[in-house]
């Protein structure tokens, strides 16, 4: 994969009424996790695509990702995508089994689909 040449913006999903989900989701994390993920999330922002550990494409989702966050109680997955010169976080969750539950992609992929139809 090449390099971009310039550094990606970061852009919340919000909802109809303007609640974004990810960035509330992140405001209940302890500071410690807080500084992780915007670490990640920065990471990703100038150096996509990035790739395994921190970054996976989810496959059968038709171009989401997850990046990947170590915490100090568990394993944070954030989804987003890229558009154009725009990273779209979607969906964040902890993650306590192995494999990604569906329910999870689930929410993910209708948030894609309704932004994907918005444009």
């Amino acid at each position: 994969m090449a390099k971009r040449s310039q550094e990606l913006e970061v852009y919340f999903y919000a909802t109809g009424s303007g609640n974004e989900p990810v960035r509330e989701w992140l405001k209940d994390l302890p500071k410690e996790d807080k500084k992780t993920i915007g670490f990640d999330i920065k990471t990703v922002q100038y150096g996509y695509p990035i790739g395994m550990p921190l970054t996976r494409v989810l496959h059968g989702t038709d171009g989401l990702e997850e990046i990947r966050c170590k915490l100090s109680n568990g394993i944070a997955r954030i989804i987003f995508y890229v558009e154009d010169d725009t990273i779209v976080l979607s969906h964040a969750f902890i993650k306590k089994t192995q494999k990604t539950p569906q329910k999870e992609l689930d929410v993910a992929i209708k948030r894609y689909k309704e932004l994907l139809r918005k444009s």
